[in-house]
């Protein structure tokens, strides 16, 4: 007989695989192209829109705005970003650790995101709106708004995380392991079928969940 399958299964590394040397790089434009590369000293406002990453590391200074919408990652460390906004809408992302920071606005939404980890940082808003992910941690971070609706996530873990409101309606999940995510509520609890909880996370939601399985509670 097989061994039962341990639930939730974890999610798998995101670490970047990336060179010793980097080329070091001080400007960025609309589809740009480049591999084992060190992004540094940029500010204001940055359009790398549909451009390509390959075994890079992006360490930026202040920013207002950061724009990877449709742009594709892959082996890439993220450092300690201080940005207004970070838009990566519809973009494609592998084996990407985004470290430290504080960002107001982490659009991801409808993007493609394999094995991405998001580790120490605070984050406003953070959108996975229609996203399609797998392999995701986010450990450590102080989150304000959570939005997931209509998103596809397979093994994600929160590990030592807090957020405000978190938006599941239309999520579909596997292996989404909430219980490192103290969250003051969740949109649609019906949602969260087959995620893994606390014990004492149920135990605050229980009128929540009564009353979205239609249950009255009364003294």
């Amino acid at each position: 007989m097989s061994a039962r399958q341990v639930r939730p299964l974890p999610p798998r590394s995101a670490a970047p695989d990336l060179p010793a040397r980097l080329t070091p790089v001080t400007a960025l434009e609309r589809r740009a192209d480049l591999t084992q590369s060190r992004i540094e000293g940029l500010c204001g406002e940055v359009d790398a829109a549909h451009s390509r990453f390959v075994e890079c590391v992006l360490a930026l200074s202040p920013l207002e705005r950061f724009d990877l919408t449709g742009a594709t990652l892959i082996d890439v460390e993220i450092e300690n970003l201080r940005a207004t906004t970070l838009a990566a809408v519809s973009g494609t992302w592998r084996s990407v650790r985004i470290t430290g920071g504080r960002i107001g606005t982490l659009d991801l939404s409808r993007a493609q995101l394999d094995a991405v980890e998001i580790r120490g940082a605070r984050v406003d808003y953070l959108s996975l709106g229609q996203a399609t992910a797998a392999d995701i941690l986010i450990a450590d971070c102080v989150l304000g708004t959570l939005d997931m609706p209509a998103a596809r996530l397979e093994r994600v873990r929160f590990e030592g995380c807090r957020a405000d409101d978190v938006d599941t309606r239309e999520l579909r999940a596997s292996h989404l392991d909430l219980r490192g995510l103290e969250a003051l509520g969740f949109t649609d609890l019906q949602t969260l079928r087959g995620a893994t909880l606390a014990p004492h996370q149920v135990a605050a939601l229980a009128e929540s969940f009564a009353a979205a399985l239609g249950i009255d509670v009364r003294d």
